[in-house]
């Protein structure tokens, strides 16, 4: 029997990292907000690895913190172990990646949705999505419940239709033990949403008694750890070690020999698995050549025995799985305390979806994460935020928050895949930025804290912090293109040491440390006068100084983007009547329905000759609209 159970402005449907950004966003942005979730004991739940950030990744924390979102502050609560990725690499592609403490970060995380006012948190399943006149307007539950609303955000990972494979053993259920949401996908369908199936996979916990690590090279954490949120100042904790080990040639007999049990290959999988995170057996097969593989050995937390075996994920059968292990060095012995599987989801084309997350044949109806085709916690935070931002926007009748590609990877990422869609679970790397020096870790807060402000996200007292760091940045810059340092023997036998070009007509600071070789602190015995600056200020100085020519290059190539970014689509342009675009061109403009012409020239299919056709009819259409007029 159903009745009305609740009303509410927002329903999120899923707790994951997704949801829960969303909720929160929804909830401080003054809304109504309900959290509904299968499990509230599975709230922010890592059924992966237990880690936040990587290269790519991290990014897109740090862009959530400096928009309001919640991830970087809660893995600052829970990490274990950090490091900074890619330290021998320029600034661009630095990358925050931190081992957490799995359920410290859900405890952290379940904390602050039930301590956050408007925010109401319920444990159901939710069986359908209620649509009036193209609107979404609620959802129903497993047990009849009706709760209404003004705007739902669909977030349910990947629940949708879940089946666990393990060898011939396949069951229906959700990750990490918990159930799968089986009837949500009907109802979606039944709505004209087009499904695909992914497919994803976790490799097995071992017991770390089982494990001798003296065989295995220690992995440390970086002595000084350098925070997630721009908020927290210091982090001081006992880091964890990992440790890394590699698979030899028996792991890759023992995966070769019992390939035929492996539903990856047997055909019992049909998902698409992702490209760049495959399983063990995928690798021994695609690179045959090599006679090793990176594993990593992590711990899971600091109260537990339970370490993740990164780098061998698998899908094959129990035995298999053990005596796979057993050949590895260090893991003789091991005994395995939760096996490997691969999991099988219902998600949607992201095509379906506008840049702000929106559906497109359903108002008021916003998807965010794995369930858009996307593969980790960050990629699903991210857009858990956005869409929770823009059901507020949508509400109240404002302009949705759209990132483009040059501000943000948050907006790299929601490009992509609304625009190209994705047929294999989409991970977000360093690489698919074209701004990449622009777009750095360490100058997120400089790029997104003003809209995050603006939105209402970030408080008055940050911004201000964050106000004087901007002007304390500036401030410096000036200052040591005015210092001298004179041409004495110390400096030029420092030059020496530095195997440096000396001149006897003096520099200024500015011009020595635009100098690769130099840096801001070894400097310091030359500019007696220097000012003292925190670690986060002198980073951008040093960066924005040494990598001024290339900045200032890379935003010249922003600025001819956003010509064709500012050329807006009309929303009811009719492609059919284009004469002159091809067939191909017409059909996947009518499905994407760009918003921009920059939009329309990365759609996979069309040309430049087809934008040339466009923006010839958008301009005959103008001047006719004019002379109406």
């Amino acid at each position: 029997m159903t009745y009305i159970a609740g009303e509410y402005d927002i329903i999120v449907v899923g707790a994951g990292h997704a949801g829960c950004e969303s909720a929160l966003a929804g909830a401080r942005l003054g809304k109504k907000t309900l959290l509904v979730t299968m499990n509230l004991d599975s709230i922010a739940l890592m059924p992966c690895n237990p880690n936040i950030g990587g290269t790519g990744k991290g990014h897109l924390v740090r862009e959530l913190d400096a928009l309001g979102g919640e991830m970087g502050k809660n893995i600052d609560k829970s990490m274990i172990q950090c490091k900074m990725l890619n330290t021998a690499k320029g600034p661009a592609v630095h990358s925050l990646r931190a081992q957490a403490d799995k359920l410290q970060y859900q405890k952290e995380m379940k904390q602050t949705l039930e301590k956050q006012e408007n925010l109401h948190l319920k444990q159901y399943e939710v069986t359908e999505l209620l649509v009036e006149n193209g609107k979404a307007t609620g959802v129903v539950v497993k047990t009849g419940a009706v709760f209404q609303a003004k705007a739902v955000i669909l977030a349910t990972g990947t629940y949708l239709k879940a089946r666990i494979v393990i060898g011939d053993t396949s069951y229906d259920g959700g990750p990490n033990g918990l159930f799968g949401a089986n009837e949500l996908s009907g109802s979606l369908r039944e709505l004209g949403v087009r499904l695909l199936r992914f497919k994803t996979g976790t490799p097995a916990r071992v017991d770390k008694r089982s494990v001798d690590f003296s065989k295995m090279t220690i992995q440390e954490g970086d002595p000084q750890i350098v925070p997630f949120s721009f908020e927290t100042e210091k982090i001081d904790i006992d880091q964890l070690p990992c440790y890394l080990t590699y698979t030899n040639e028996k792991t890759h007999q023992v995966i070769r020999d019992n390939l035929h049990r492996s539903p990856l290959f047997s055909g019992d999988i049909e998902g698409v698995g992702p490209r760049y995170c495959p399983s063990i057996e995928d690798k021994v097969v695609r690179f045959s050549d090599k006679p090793k593989h990176q594993i990593f050995i992590e711990p899971e937390g600091r109260d537990t025995y339970e370490m993740y075996v990164q780098g061998m994920s698998s899908s094959l059968p129990e035995e298999v799985q053990l005596k796979m292990l057993r050949t590895v060095e260090g893991m003789e012995n091991v005994e395995i305390m939760r096996l490997a599987y691969a999991i099988e989801y219902d998600n949607i084309d992201p095509v379906q979806l506008k840049p702000s997350l929106e559906f497109k044949s359903v108002d008021h109806l916003f998807f965010a994460g794995q369930i858009n085709g996307t593969s980790g916690y960050e990629e699903a935070a991210a857009q858990g935020l956005i869409a929770g931002i823009n059901a507020v926007k949508k509400l109240e009748g404002t302009v949705p928050l759209i990132l483009d590609r040059s501000q943000a990877y948050i907006g790299v990422l929601i490009d992509d895949i609304v625009t190209k869609g994705t047929l294999e679970p989409y991970r977000m790397m360093t690489s698919r930025a074209e701004y990449r020096l622009i777009l750095r870790q360490d100058n997120a807060d400089l790029r997104l804290t003003k809209i995050g402000y603006d939105i209402g996200l970030i408080g008055e007292e940050r911004y201000q912090k964050f106000q004087i760091k901007e002007r304390a940045v500036q401030d410096e810059i000036e200052r040591v293109k005015k210092v001298m340092v004179k041409p004495t023997k110390e400096l030029e036998a420092f030059f020496a040491g530095k195997n440096s070009t000396f001149s006897k007509k003096g520099f200024t600071l500015y011009e020595l440390l635009k100098r690769p070789e130099m840096g801001y602190f070894e400097l310091e015995k030359f500019d007696p006068d220097r000012p003292k600056l925190p670690i986060n200020v002198i980073e951008q100085v040093e960066i924005q100084i040494k990598y001024e020519g290339y900045i200032k290059k890379q935003w010249s190539q922003v600025e001819q983007f956003k010509k064709l970014e500012r050329r807006k689509i009309p929303e009811n342009l009719d492609y059919e009547k284009i004469s002159g675009l091809r067939t191909e061109a017409r059909q996947k403009l009518s499905k994407i329905r760009p918003i921009s012409v920059g939009h329309a020239s990365r759609i996979s299919g069309v040309s430049p000759a087809d934008i040339s056709v466009l923006l010839v009819h958008m301009e005959n259409f103008r001047r006719r609209e004019k002379t109406d007029e």
